[in-house]
């Protein structure tokens, strides 16, 4: 998705959906682990205030799954599905 025209990301709500997937595993990681979370916790780790949030999205998704986290498999299959018919994916 990362050399993929922004607004058209934003614009067929697949930036969000996976957006929430990578924000919900993040929650989940730290729930298990005991630890407080907050979505400003999630979006601060995230750093995705930069200019590349897809980047910042992927970048999570990597350092989640060093971390033993789990995504939702039915919205990763999703997310991937929309991605493929709008020819998103890399």
């Amino acid at each position: 998705m990362e050399g993929q025209d922004f607004d058209l990301l934003v614009k067929s709500g697949l930036l969000r959906r996976v957006e929430k997937i990578v924000v919900d595993s993040h929650r989940h990681l730290h729930e298990a682990q005991g630890r407080e979370w907050s979505r400003p916790t999630a979006y601060r780790w995230l750093r995705y205030e930069s200019s590349a949030p897809v980047a910042r999205l992927s970048e999570g998704v990597k350092k989640l799954r060093r971390g033993a986290a789990e995504f939702d498999s039915d919205a990763v299959d999703k997310a991937c599905a929309e991605a493929s018919k709008k020819g998103f994916l890399n």
